[in-house]
């Protein structure tokens, strides 16, 4: 283990001179995290825990069993022969080499359940190492290290983590058979975006800003797009009036608007004639005027709400 970690510790220090022209990039995986998570190998473990509970099941009968002999030949001693006591502490001894030797064929270095872990996990293995190279070569990474390895990590920043992107892979290519070429796309499409919104939170974070200020920037031009409309509306519909008053005062009479419906003025003399004229013209003006008021007071609330907005936004980034 020590040798393992100087090694390590070698190659970045030797890879440290190359690594200030281009940056080392270094991940990990926790191997176990991934194993626990592939259901297929959760239900093989599961019931190899099984025969392990039950091994240990037999192993402790025949302990008992052994005990038994031994508290029976203590109570018993005084009333046997030298040759049948030590008959019995033959089989006493022949029972606990017994015992010893099942212990070691099922628990031991060789056991069968360091072998039957073996056989579990050596296919799944070698497709977490096959994934791990292809995700290193297509994310240039310099070093990939095993977490529940030998390898002690005093710390390891959880974006260097790559575990999550490995199974990911490994399950999708179990499901692969049953996927759509579509489906397989968009969600390989998906898992790039969250990787790189992982690898990438400064990035997401200004993108994030940009964002904010361009639709703050297309709701002002918006809202500059509505007053413009609104008033051009407004003059036509004020071209319209000096047209109808023009026609009106033609004709001989003058069409005038009270707050509830339009009325028509009888024929008067000149005199009374231009005065109604004048007072109509008093009050379209004044009309226009305010509408023109309104609509700067409308563009500069709209204005300042969107510039409120935008600074509690801001702010609120800031406090993230």
């Amino acid at each position: 283990m020590r040798k393992q970690i100087l090694l390590i510790l070698t190659i970045l220090i030797s890879s440290f001179s190359f690594g200030q022209a281009k940056g080392v990039k270094i991940g990990y995986i926790d191997m176990e995290y991934i194993l626990q998570n592939v259901p297929n190998y959760a239900d093989a473990k599961g019931q190899l825990e099984q025969k392990a509970q039950k091994w240990k099941q037999e192993i402790e009968t025949k302990k008992n069993d052994i005990t038994k002999l031994k508290d029976a030949l203590k109570t018993e001693q005084v009333l046997l022969t030298k040759e049948l006591i030590d008959e019995k502490q033959e089989e006493i001894s022949f029972q606990e080499n017994e015992l010893l030797e099942y212990n070691q064929k099922r628990f031991g270095p060789t056991g069968d359940l360091i072998i039957q872990k073996s056989v579990l996990t050596k296919p799944i293995q070698d497709q977490i190492f096959t994934i791990v190279q292809d995700i290193s070569e297509a994310k240039k990474y310099d070093f990939i290290f095993d977490k529940s390895s030998d390898m002690t990590m005093l710390f390891a920043s959880k974006r260097f983590d790559i575990s999550d992107q490995v199974l990911r892979v490994l399950n999708r290519a179990e499901k692969r058979e049953q996927m759509t070429k579509k489906q397989i796309k968009l969600e390989e499409e998906k898992d790039a975006t969250e990787d790189f919104i992982k690898e990438n939170p400064g990035m997401v974070e200004r993108q994030k800003i940009l964002d904010d200020k361009k639709l703050a920037r297309e709701q002002l031009a918006k809202d500059k797009k509505a007053a413009a409309e609104e008033k051009k509306k407004t003059t036509e519909e004020n071209r319209k009036k000096a047209i109808a008053e023009k026609e009106a005062k033609k004709n001989g009479t003058i069409t005038a608007k009270d707050s509830s419906s339009t009325k028509a003025i009888p024929k008067v003399d000149n005199n009374t004639a231009k005065e109604a004229a004048a007072v109509l013209r008093t009050k379209i003006l004044e009309d226009r005027k305010k509408a023109v008021e309104d609509r700067k007071k409308k563009i500069l609330e709209d204005r300042e709400a969107a510039k409120k907005a935008k600074e509690e936004k801001l702010k609120e980034n800031k406090t993230k």
